[in-house]
Parts: structure tokens; C-alpha cells; sequence
């Protein structure tokens, strides 16, 4: 696989406790994504956050990780919902931390076992490039195949 770059844009207007900003992709899939301090730490109210947007790139990553690995197996997913918490908490002497990823995943998968879905996440699980990057942070990376997974 070759090198990959990918870039986005903050701009940031004000002071950290009143202020806004603004997240835009160089690939333009999506452009001036609002986001604040008040909306980072409290709710939401349409804006997103840093966090929000690394849960979105790791869950992505780990469904296009576990695509991979069924195929491989011959269980090609029809579908496949993955669901991804980043946790965010004050750790004593370094300030609030990312501590860790939740990651929940729905399969559908045909003629897969309850044993190959097991073992094909564990693979994906190793493979994701982002579940690699947190564990190596230090934060604790917790997946888990629901228990409404289906084999059709």
C-alpha cells in the first residue's frame, strides 16, 4: 500500500471559552463542521468535536478492517454497523486524556460461525490502524461483536 496523506483545516475564531470553530476536509467531503468548547464538554447542540471525529475515523477504519478479514475468509459482510465511543477523562497530572475506544460492532455475515466472527474481529482489531494508534497511546481499546450479530 502506498504512503497515504490526508488533510483537513481548522479555523478557530475568539478565545478558548467563548470561541468557535470551523473543520474543513481538503477533499471537500465536508467543509466548516462547527465546533466549540462549550459543545466539546457539554452537549453537542448540532456541532461536533475532536473526539466525535476520531470515534468516526476508528470506526471506519475498523469496519473497513473487518470487511477485509471476512472477505478473506470467504464470509464476505453484507452489512455491518459499527458503533465507536471515544472516552475522554482527567487523568492525575496530565489533564484530561483520551483513556479510551469503545468499539461495538453488528455483523451480518453468510455462513460465518459465532467462532470465525470472534476470531475475524481479533484480526480486524489488530489490523485497524486506528485501534494500533490508541492502544500504543496508552488508551484502552474495548471491542466487542453484539450479541444481535447475524449470520443470514
Amino acid at each position: 500500500m502506498p504512503r497515504i496523506e490526508r488533510t483537513a483545516e481548522v479555523t478557530w475564531d475568539g478565545n478558548v471559552a467563548r470561541g468557535t470553530g470551523g473543520i474543513t476536509a481538503a477533499s471537500g467531503a465536508f467543509s466548516a463542521l462547527p465546533f466549540s468548547l462549550p459543545t466539546r464538554i457539554g452537549a453537542a447542540a448540532g456541532k461536533t468535536s475532536p473526539e466525535e471525529l476520531l470515534a468516526a475515523a476508528h470506526a471506519g477504519c475498523f469496519a473497513m478492517s473487518l470487511a477485509s478479514e471476512l472477505t478473506t475468509d470467504g464470509t464476505p459482510p453484507g452489512h455491518l454497523d459499527v458503533r465507536c465511543t471515544i472516552v475522554m477523562d482527567e487523568v492525575p497530572g496530565e489533564g484530561h486524556q483520551i483513556v479510551g475506544s469503545n468499539v461495538l460492532v453488528r455483523a451480518e455475515a453468510d455462513g460465518a460461525s459465532d467462532e470465525a466472527l470472534a476470531a475475524a474481529l481479533a484480526r480486524a482489531h489488530a489490523s485497524c490502524s486506528f485501534s494500533t494508534l490508541l492502544g500504543k497511546a496508552g488508551a484502552e481499546v474495548n471491542v466487542e461483536l453484539s450479541a444481535a450479530a447475524a449470520r443470514s
